[in-house]
């Protein structure tokens, strides 16, 4: 199987069109008519990273976050992201991301968060279409049963492994209804107040928002890469349906830049 094989079963699920304007979701570094020699899946792309895939034999980093967000003027050692592309290129590994277009794919990375909570009858929370393409932004759906709020956060800690939780004040009715995003979020606050939400969970806001939403939604923020810990297993999931062939491997590097201490 060839890499650009790979790079279309990734896109036919979450084509390429999906994706912000100001993204860069695809293929990031490399040559994809070589043969694949396995897939490492990440969240982030960093040197690590790109030692761990060398070291497992894969030739392909399928990433969520794009190691290129701008072009760049120069390739040396000045940066990460220079060292990381150089890197990839000495040793034949080609990097491909799927980022905001597999966060608005149907069953994409809002859809998986949703699954680890149980959730049901989920859909968009912003639905659109692109083209013939029913996509969207963020989530909202039901949980198993009804819970109060202090319950509901801490099976949200439990589920996405997380010590705490910065939240706003607790709600004072019970959490059915809930609202989510990967990653940044809070753009679709106001969004999951009008559609009925009793909670939303993401991953990072800013510090303004958390005002005027006492007792009207629970928020619950649980950090960037937390919230988006399982794409890994998501795209392992689309490959092994799509590519049943091709061997994948979740990266064991932890590539979180934020220490809590």
């Amino acid at each position: 199987m060839k890499i650009k094989e790979v790079l279309s079963a990734l896109e036919q699920f979450a084509p390429l069109p999906l994706q912000e304007s100001w993204d860069n979701a695809g293929l990031q570094v490399g040559l994809t008519e070589a043969e694949v020699s396995g897939a490492l899946l990440c969240l982030d792309v960093t040197e690590r990273v790109a030692d761990e895939a060398v070291s497992r034999g894969c030739n392909l980093i399928v990433s969520h976050h794009p190691l290129l967000f701008r072009g760049l003027k120069t390739i040396s050692d000045l940066t990460d992201v220079q060292r990381t592309v150089r890197k990839a290129i000495v040793n034949d590994v080609a990097v491909v991301s799927m980022h905001t277009n597999l966060d608005n794919a149907a069953g994409g990375v809002n859809y998986r968060i949703a699954s680890k909570l149980g959730m049901s009858d989920v859909r968009f929370l912003c639905p659109r279409r692109v083209g013939d393409t029913e996509c969207g932004s963020g989530v909202i759906g039901s949980l198993p049963k009804a819970t109060d709020s202090r319950e509901f956060v801490a099976q949200v800690k439990r589920v996405f492994n997380v010590s705490c939780a910065m939240c706003n004040e607790l709600l004072q009715r019970p959490v059915s209804r809930v609202a989510i995003c990967g990653g940044a979020g809070d753009f679709l606050l106001d969004e999951a107040v009008a559609q009925g939400a009793d909670a939303f969970l993401t991953g990072e806001m800013h510090y303004h928002q958390y005002f005027g939403y006492e007792q009207r939604l629970q928020i619950c923020v649980i950090g960037h890469y937390q919230s988006e810990q399982y794409t890994s297993e998501l795209l392992r999931d689309i490959l092994a349906e799509r590519c049943p062939e091709l061997r994948t491997v979740l990266a064991a590097t932890v590539t979180n830049p934020i220490v809590y201490i």
